[in-house]
């Protein structure tokens, strides 16, 4: 599929959203067109069957985004051992994202993939934005339970501190994407066509 799209089968998109601006479903269109599978919320059950133990993933998955408050220092001070359980979370959530995206094309939703894969040749990374309007209007769909607005920039706090931590970078700060698509402009589909014709613009001069 990917050679049909004239762009490289190892090709790994990456994409950050804002909550409520259709970034879920731009992840799922855009790893239709390339063949190949997305993932997000399977990165989470992946890494928690490497922890092993009596996991519950519904817990695991809720706690998934949380970023500790009172925690400091670089998580590769210390033994694994020693390592919170937040820490090693991230730390093995990292470990399968790495090892999907050396088996060949992916797309990732989240999880600082964006970060984890940064030196991986033919990755690209997206951050996906909408203006309150259309978020507010996608707040009240049945899609996201009719919450308000300011439900949805809880979560983007949430999401914004757990990449602060773990990365020493700022969400959804320009400097850390290959590109970033206001889909309150542009239609889910058509922001998935533009990425590929970005991928396919991009692999054309590496």
């Amino acid at each position: 599929m990917a050679n049909e799209l004239n762009i490289d089968p190892s090709t790994v998109v990456t994409i950050t959203r804002q909550y409520g601006s259709g970034g879920r479903q731009v992840a799922e269109i855009l790893a239709r067109k390339m063949g190949v599978r997305r993932y997000d919320r399977k990165v989470v059950a992946m890494a928690a069957e490497n922890l092993g133990g009596d996991v519950d993933f519904d817990e695991v998955l809720e706690r998934s985004y949380n970023a500790p408050e009172n925690c400091t220092g670089n998580i590769g001070d210390y033994a694994y051992e020693r390592v919170p359980a937040h820490n090693r979370m991230y730390i093995e959530q990292a470990k399968v994202i790495l090892g999907i995206a050396k088996e060949g094309g992916a797309v990732f939703l989240g999880r600082c993939a964006d970060y984890i894969l940064r030196d991986r040749p033919k990755t690209y990374s997206v951050f996906i934005y909408a203006n309150d309007a259309f978020r507010a209007a996608r707040a009240r769909s049945d899609q996201y339970g009719d919450i308000s607005l300011k439900d949805m920039d809880a979560v983007d706090r949430q999401r914004e501190q757990y990449y602060a931590y773990y990365t020493g970078q700022t969400w959804g700060a320009p400097v850390n994407y290959d590109l970033m698509i206001n889909t309150s402009k542009l239609s889910l589909e058509a922001t998935a066509d533009l990425i590929l014709d970005y991928v396919r613009k991009r692999q054309g001069k590496e």
